[in-house]
């Protein structure tokens, strides 16, 4: 096996694409595969929330194919169940080892959405009127056909404008931050308040197709005064063929320690030319429900003397008016007494109450103009001859969260959409206390044994935390109607986004070990009805716990306390669980089994949060998750089992989204970070210095982190140095004295491989077959048929749960008492199904049913419901469950009933 550098390691990875762009793909293997495959049949395509949307600003999805089905470069074509073609447009993203197709992504423009497609191989239909792209050496520039947007590749500008048959739509883009230099404000304290605009950096055309063209724009925020930078940021900007939109994913990294700058506002700003006349300009704001709030800059209903009713229903509907010089006279020579309301804002400070708010002009009083539980994030300025609609997704779930329109009595209106509502309190990301006097690790091991929390001092820090949100913009020709605002409130809402059935997903052969739901004995009934119990639990708790927040909307809490009637959200570990023992895993194939649109979004939250908030993507814990605690960024143990892209590929192959993409390649070279820090350096019995060449890095939960991100980039068509170091492993875990059984062993980090040092023994955790070890393993074995490998994972799935006896027979000692028993039944299980033995298979359920560690026969599964002085808010309670015992009698549920359901008992 030849050494590999340690620098570089993400330099020039190969984009994907064809077959013959992979240098580990034989042009051998891809003719094999021309010549021998059948198409399969077509693939039934729906709504992921059921029916066709009103509204489709365009939508990208992926769709799995059986290993050797496809050739990597196949063409699909798309049309309705009505017969109707729809252009679409196709690229690989993912691939079997055979060079065959293993994931497609699609994408399609805006269009009157059907309820159901057929996707088919074979070569699709182009849009009338494709997308185009030309570039410079100054300006990117789009045209979709409908609107043409601008993209400057230097300077303060995002973008230069956004036009529509000629006529500007929007312009002069940016990017605002506002600092603070103080977490308190008012009587509390006061704060010097410094302005940033985001700076280009650099620009790239990552796709442009005929369907969908993708720019990624990265950059850093500077002060408007003195050049200070901070908060890089990386905004994607999507356009399809025949839309008015323009959908934004906004990224950021909050790379300082939280101590000294504190973020009093974040958002994006455009500048809106306003042509009409005063009282034919709108503004509108979607509310919950397809709720709308509607006004005109000057408004003509309500006042003293009436201008007649066709005056009055054209200003509410949007539509121009008659002309003011037919309005009755006692109103038309009044006109310029009339205010002209230019400023408007909608504030969400919190997940159960917005507030609007109007004034004349800067200097003047507010009016409280309305006030709603849950507004939908849309909202418009403009008018009869044209305006911009603009929308920020989950709006209320991660507040605080405003909508501004400024200056719409003038020429041109400003319109802001602030991620972080300068309304609000300043983000305050300090560490929650001082220490408590744990100078020393033993003081620190003193301190878990009480709290639970793993605390060391200057680990608690949020920098190099980040969050990624998702925005979308219409250039209009004339203010909407109010059904139409309503349709693009539902779809920044809930973007429409197509899926192929849990029976294609599960006949593509992706993701492991899972099956689709079966209800077909009693037996297998009462299990689907827990796991759906489980998840529902967790649904609702979202809502009645409000786990909502610009940085915790998308995790859950980790352990109850029955005494306080609440999630123990302030005791050390037991807090937010930031996707410890496969939260994530859970949720996701709950979804693939069931195609529930709730389970996708819930899942696809927890990606957003658990990927951005609980990983680092700078400074000194770069690359490193953080453990469950009670701020996401709070333990000390910064580990790769919580930045695992195990938790992330899901999502990525179900909908080709890049931002996962870039999160998932990040973490190719992890690896190195075992270089500054030892994960296990608190409870070291022995003398270690990290070596390059012989790393502490344990076969267990390190590692599969590590090679499911070399899997994934594999798969993806990346670096071949991914490829070679997950073989490394894959080569050299089993010939190790016990295989994953075995302690003291090292890690080349050249070249992957591992290698015995003279001390060494037996070892394992209970946390080595959780975070995705078990579902890298079984697909492991299937694709690359390694008889070594699999023996040693059988062996490990073997004995885990053996008994002593059995365990020393093979190990020479037992491995004392372990946890997790009933988790580990699917290990038991995965062996029965490989070995075709029908006493581990009776074992495995007897596992399961013991409930060790997870969930045993007695429960009532059901709630209870506690209200009155003993709670603030009526809720639900099941006290028994936790959120690590959920995910994996889930887990266990999931893969025992795919590989050994037929041995399960009545």
């Amino acid at each position: 096996m030849p050494g590999f550098p340690r620098r570089g390691f993400l330099a020039g990875t190969v984009a994907a694409g064809a077959a013959a762009q992979l240098p580990w793909l034989t042009a051998q293997a891809s003719a094999a595969t021309r010549q021998t495959s059948a198409s399969p049949a077509e693939v039934s395509l729906g709504w992921l929330e059921g029916g066709a949307p009103a509204e489709v600003p365009g939508t990208t999805w992926g769709v799995p194919w059986p290993k050797g089905a496809l050739p990597a470069d196949q063409a699909f074509a798309l049309h309705t169940d009505g017969g109707d073609e729809v252009p679409v447009q196709t690229w690989p993203i993912g691939y079997w080892p055979d060079g065959s197709l293993k994931w497609s992504a699609h994408a399609v423009g805006p269009h009157t959405a059907a309820d159901a497609y057929r996707l088919t191989p074979g070569d699709g239909s182009a849009p009338a009127a494709p997308v185009t792209v030309r570039e410079d050496r100054r300006i990117v520039e789009i045209d979709t056909g409908v609107i043409r947007v601008r993209i400057p590749r230097s300077g303060s500008t995002l973008i230069e404008s956004i036009s529509r048959d000629g006529v500007e739509i929007a312009g002069a883009g940016e990017l605002i931050l506002i600092r603070g230099d103080s977490a308190e404000d008012g009587d509390e304290g006061s704060s010097r308040r410094e302005r940033f605009v985001g700076r280009v950096g650099t620009v790239t055309v990552e796709q442009a197709e005929a369907v969908r063209a993708v720019v990624k724009v990265e950059g850093v925020h500077r002060a408007r005064r003195g050049g200070r930078e901070m908060l890089p940021f990386t905004v994607r900007l999507y356009l399809y063929a025949g839309a008015e939109n323009l959908r934004m994913m906004h990224s950021f990294v909050f790379d300082r320690d939280g101590q000294e700058d504190f973020v009093h506002g974040l958002g994006v700003r455009l500048q809106v030319p306003m042509r009409d006349q005063q009282h034919d300009r709108h503004i509108r704001f979607g509310g919950q429900d397809g709720g709308l709030h509607a006004e005109a800059v000057k408004g003509l209903t309500g006042l003293r003397r009436d201008p007649g009713v066709e005056v009055r229903q054209a200003q509410v509907a949007g539509r121009p008016t008659p002309p003011v010089d037919g309005f009755p006279d006692n109103v038309r020579t009044r006109m310029h007494l009339i205010p002209d309301w230019g400023d408007h804002t909608l504030s969400q400070l919190s997940s159960e109450s917005f507030q609007i708010r109007k004034r004349t002009k800067a200097g003047h009083g507010w009016v409280p103009s309305a006030t709603g539980r849950r507004a939908s994030g849309l909202g418009y300025v403009g008018g009869i001859s044209g305006g911009l609609a603009f929308g920020l997704r989950d709006f209320w779930q991660r507040h605080p969260t405003q909508l501004d329109v400024r200056n719409a009595a003038t020429e041109t209106a400003e319109v802001t959409v602030w991620l972080w509502s300068p309304d609000a309190k300043p983000m305050d990301l300090r560490f929650f206390h001082d220490g408590l006097g744990q100078d020393t690790y033993e003081e620190q091991l003193e301190a878990l044994e009480i709290t639970y929390e793993d605390y060391e001092p200057g680990f608690g820090t949020a920098e190099g935390i980040a969050r990624t949100s998702e925005l979308l913009f219409w250039a209009l020709p004339a203010t909407p109607t109010a059904d139409r605002l309503a349709a693009m409130s539902a779809s920044v809402s809930t973007p429409p986004l197509l899926t192929a059935p849990p029976e294609h997903l599960h006949g593509a052969g992706v993701f492991g070990d899972w099956s689709p739901v079966d209800r077909s004995t009693p037996a297998r009934a009462e299990i689907e009805d827990r796991l759906d119990f489980l998840f529902a639990f967790y649904r609702d708790q979202i809502e009645q716990r409000h786990w909502y927040g610009f940085w915790d909307y998308g995790d859950v809490m980790h352990t109850y306390d029955a005494d306080r009637h609440v999630w123990r959200y302030d005791v050390g570990g037991y807090a937010w669980d930031n996707s410890e023992l496969g939260t994530d895993i859970w949720l996701w194939l709950h979804y693939l089994r069931t195609g529930s649109a709730e389970a996708f979004r819930l899942a696809e939250a927890m990606v957003r949060h658990t990927g951005e908030v609980d990983v680092y993507h700078s400074g000194p814990y770069e690359k490193l998750g953080t453990r469950h605690n009670v701020q996401h960024f709070g333990c000390s143990a910064k580990q790769v089992r919580i930045s695992t892209v195990a938790n992330r590929r899901y999502y990525y192959f179900l909908t080709a989204d890049e931002r996962v993409g870039d999160l998932m390649h990040a973490q190719i070279d992890v690896d190195q970070t075992f270089l500054t820090l030892d994960p296990s350096r608190k409870v070291r019995g022995d003398v270690y210095e990290p070596d390059p060449q012989a790393l502490s890095i344990g076969t267990g939960t390190d590692w599969s982190a590590l090679a499911v991100a070399w899997l994934t980039e594999w798969e993806r068509g990346g670096d071949p140095i991914a490829r070679e170091k997950l073989f490394a492993g894959v080569e050299t875990i089993p010939q190790l004295p016990n295989g994953f059984y075995t302690d003291g062993e090292r890690y080349d980090i050249d070249t992957g491989r591992y290698h015995l040092p003279a001390d060494h023994g037996i070892s394992v955790s209970h946390l080595n077959a959780v975070f995705g070890q078990v579902e890298l393993c079984s697909e492991l074995i299937d694709l690359l048929a390694d008889s070594a490998f699999e023996e040693a994972w059988l062996q490990y799935c073997r004995l885990y749960n053996a008994t002593a006896a059995e365990q020393e027979a093979e190990l020479g000692e037992s491995l004392g008492n372990l946890n997790l028993g009933q988790a580990h039944s699917r290990l038991t299980a995965y062996a029965a199904k490989r070995l075709g033995d029908e006493r581990l298979a009776e074992r495995a359920w007897a596992e399961f049913y013991g409930g060790a560690a997870g969930y045993g026969p007695d429960l009532d599964w059901s709630v209870t419901r506690i209200e009155g002085p003993r709670t603030l808010n009526p809720i639900d309670e099941a006290a028994f469950v936790s959120t690590n015992a959920s995910a994996q009698y889930g887990l266990a549920a999931i893969q025992n009933l795919a590989l050994i359901g037929d041995r399960l008992p009545d």
